[in-house]
């Protein structure tokens, strides 16, 4: 599978964070997540998955551990299992980003 241009598959909604499944396996998924100015994916940990953002297009502002960092194009962020963690949207401008984790979720 080739999923072209994967930013433009983006989806925004005014009351909440949107999601955009890419791709789901046995072990692995892997979506967008869609930001508007403001928007935010609170501090949330997942016990039993790994998860990976990369940004795509925009800036905004990643928590990991409680370490907060700054986040652009290019950038990568890691949550190992069991590592609190969150993304929020700092700019005027939406904000893509991929993310990958595994095990997949239950239900997506």
């Amino acid at each position: 599978m080739v999923i072209k241009a994967a930013a433009r598959r983006a989806q925004f909604a005014e009351s909440k964070m949107g999601k955009v499944t890419l791709a789901q396996g046995e072990k692995l998924y892997a979506g967008l997540n869609c930001f508007l100015a403001g928007q935010e994916h609170r501090a949330h940990v997942h016990a039993d998955q790994d998860k990976m953002y990369v940004v795509l297009e925009g800036r905004g502002e990643a928590g990991v551990g409680g370490e907060i960092s700054q986040v652009e194009p290019g950038d990568v962020v890691f949550a190992a299992a069991g590592v609190e963690h969150g993304l929020r949207n700092t700019s005027d401008a939406p904000l893509v980003v991929l993310v990958v984790f595994g095990p997949p979720p239950v239900g997506k």
